[in-house]
């Protein structure tokens, strides 16, 4: 019997390992995914700095090493653009290094692995079974936005309005340390990124929402479409295609079920506003996992503790995301931020943990009326 069993042992489910053994270092912890790591995950590889202080206080900041900071940052919408200098730390680390790195980190704390692909679920008496195996005191379910464990529990995918679609790959560019995000207006919503990795690549990628994408009008087969406009982004040849879902938090399911718990993707835990989702799993998994060995009843006590973190800020990106739906707010917002005035407050609803706040309301009802 494991006081924890984790499915999925990607950032969400290593941060929860990681939590778990730090709040109880006599706790028996399990960690479970189905592939043979390192693996590739799509993914747009930004640490942003809300990730980093969570990896700091789960004592996992060497999963950046080599990877320098991201210096500058860079929001265009075709007409204005936007420079700003990035004081915090900010990464970028490919997926196959940075989840294999925690993953380690997780086993060196004291966490046993094990490769397996679970398919079934039960409650017995006070504990759960997977696949009649492996017994936990309590789940947390950390495999991604396809997640098993969340349907075997009988909650469905999120709808078609609240699930992105998105393709990544890999260029070469030139010396400078950045973050490039350029909102495609036409095929709203979505944007098309650039992220240095400080190798001589960059992560680029392009992503749009999948009922956008049943809107617009057709030019071929998907992945034909998603391989056009990643290239677009790159501006020359990329390798390492790869397309991935992203379950939006706009719907999201119960974060538990008895002593199952969701964290990250399998929560639908995705910042609709930007597709940023490192950071929310990290904070979610730790949650969970410091949760499932420490508090009586893990699912109330992890709801309890994400909503304080969380709560607001996902009540405010909901809001912001259907706002930016009107072209002119969405103008707006990068005018705002172009003339300094809303920068740090729309970066940190966009990538962090922030709110709509008095001063952005404020910038973005200057820009409409000076543009009126």
């Amino acid at each position: 019997m494991h006081d924890l069993v984790i499915v999925g042992a990607g950032p969400a489910g290593s941060a929860a390992a990681l939590a778990a053994r730090a709040a109880r270092p006599d706790s028996s912890v399990l960690l479970l995914d189905r592939a043979r790591f390192p693996r590739d995950k799509a993914c747009g590889d930004a640490v942003g700095p809300h990730a980093v202080r969570v990896l700091d206080a789960l004592g996992a900041t060497s999963a950046l090493a080599g990877y320098p900071r991201v210096s500058r940052f860079e929001l265009s919408d075709g007409q204005v653009v936007v420079r700003a200098v990035l004081h915090d730390a900010t990464h970028t680390v490919p997926r196959r290094v940075f989840d294999d790195r925690l993953r380690s980190a997780a086993v060196t704390a004291g966490a046993c692995v094990s490769r397996h692909h679970v398919r079934r679920l039960e409650r017995r008496g006070g504990h759960v079974v997977l696949d009649g195996t492996f017994a936990a005191r309590a789940v947390v379910a950390a495999d991604g936005a396809n997640s098993r464990i969340r349907r075997l529990l009988g909650h469905g995918r999120n709808p078609e309005r609240a699930v992105a679609v998105a393709m990544r790959g890999y260029a070469a560019v030139g010396g400078a340390l950045d973050q490039r995000i350029v909102i495609d207006d036409a095929h709203w919503p979505a944007y098309g990124w650039s992220f240095a990795i400080g190798d001589g690549t960059a992560n680029v990628g392009w992503g749009t929402t999948v009922a956008a994408l049943r809107r617009s009008p057709s030019d071929g087969p998907l992945r034909r479409t998603l391989e056009r406009r990643v290239a677009a982004v790159a501006g020359g040849p990329v390798r390492d295609l790869r397309a991935h879902h992203l379950a939006l938090s706009t719907w999201r399911p119960p974060l538990f079920d008895g002593r199952v718990l969701l964290a990250g993707d399998a929560a639908s835990l995705i910042n609709p506003l930007s597709g940023e989702g490192i950071f929310y799993a990290l904070l979610s998994g730790a949650l969970a996992g410091r949760a499932a060995v420490a508090a009586a009843a893990p699912g109330p006590s992890y709801a309890r503790q994400l909503g304080r973190r969380l709560g607001w800020h996902l009540r405010h990106t909901r809001v912001a995301s259907a706002l930016l739906d009107v072209r002119a707010v969405r103008r707006a917002g990068v005018r705002a931020a172009a003339a300094s005035r809303a920068f740090n407050d729309l970066t940190e609803l966009a990538l962090g943990d922030g709110r709509i706040t008095p001063t952005l309301v404020g910038a973005l009802a200057a820009e409409l009326v000076r543009r009126r």
